[in-house]
């Protein structure tokens, strides 16, 4: 069995020319380059948004699962413990027969289940800031930085953040998920959403942990990939940043077919102002794959860049 391992690097930032940024369609947050904008960060102060272990639901409330590649409804009634009609009932609006990846589900809790298991507790984490961007077209990215500070890894994290009007006023809600599957232990990775247009700028936003689960050691899902020779360029003016590199495999591991590598940008006051996800075509085992990607920055100056890889058989 394969031992799961995702490698998160701090890269050293190198002064260089200007770099293009890649355009996205910003419905879409799964494609991951946030648009360029001179608009100010809605809200760069933590406590406005500030979620802690407290928020995360407890057993008896029904929490949040995001649907991965070869899941199905069986599979997961039967890994949360509840009935597969229960399963069913509580996501009228998910095909059971086609849940499309990335959907989101709701694992109630079954006190009838004939196995005596109950709804699992989300694992604790911390939101330790909250950062929204207004974007040319009114929209709004908010970006949770989510920290794990436990000894394993977590999977199947989400938070609900809600934008607020100046007198308080809900202006739109929805969840946020990370741009990778699993979180290491001890790192942090951003939980992303785009909120489609209109906007007010001054939305402010709050957030509320909804799910996460530890990830077992050793899980096959998750291959031992390692970022090498990781280099990053950030334009002159602060507001992109190239980074290029390999993914690498040991030998005595399976290929990978599925490759991401995520970049997260920083500036100078430790806020995230931006990330992109790259999706490469698999990694024979023992072999590389080079990557080439460019992040682009909501706010102020990148000045550093994070990177994390996921690789799966």
């Amino acid at each position: 069995m394969c031992r799961k391992l995702i490698i998160v690097i701090g890269v050293t930032t190198l002064l260089l020319a200007a770099c293009s940024a890649n355009p996205i369609n910003p419905s879409n947050p799964a494609a991951l380059t946030p648009y360029l904008t001179l608009t100010p960060s809605a809200t760069s102060t933590p406590e406005l948004g500030f979620a802690t272990e407290q928020a995360a639901l407890p057993t008896s409330t029904p929490f949040t699962y995001i649907v991965q590649a070869g899941d199905t409804m069986g599979a997961l009634a039967q890994k949360f413990g509840v009935s597969l009609d229960a399963l069913i009932a509580a996501n009228p609006s998910v095909s059971p027969n086609a849940m499309p990846i990335g959907a989101t589900l709701y694992i109630p809790t079954d006190k009838n289940n004939p196995t005596n298991e109950s709804t699992p507790t989300p694992v604790p984490f911390l939101i330790t800031q909250i950062n929204c961007y207004s974007t040319l077209d009114g929209g709004m990215w908010c970006f949770a930085l989510a920290r794990n500070d436990s000894d394993a890894a977590l999977e199947n994290l989400s938070a609900r953040i809600s934008l607020l009007s100046a007198d308080g006023g809900l202006v739109a809600a929805q969840d946020a998920i990370p741009p990778l599957n699993v979180i290491p232990p001890h790192t942090s990775l951003p939980l992303t959403t785009f909120f489609a247009p209109p906007i007010p700028v001054d939305a402010r936003p709050r957030a509320q942990i909804l799910s996460s689960t530890s990830l077992a050691a050793g899980d096959a899902r998750y291959l031992p990939a390692l970022i090498v020779n990781p280099q990053t360029e950030i334009a002159s003016n602060g507001r992109t940043a190239r980074v290029t590199g390999q993914v690498s495999l040991p030998a005595n591991v399976a290929a990978a077919k599925t490759v991401w590598v995520v970049a997260v940008a920083y500036d100078d006051a430790g806020r995230v102002v931006g990330f992109r996800r790259w999706e490469g075509t698999g990694v024979a085992s023992g072999g590389s794959l080079t990557f080439d990607l460019t992040v682009s920055s909501l706010g102020s100056r990148v000045t550093r860049v994070e990177l994390f890889v996921e690789a799966r058989p």
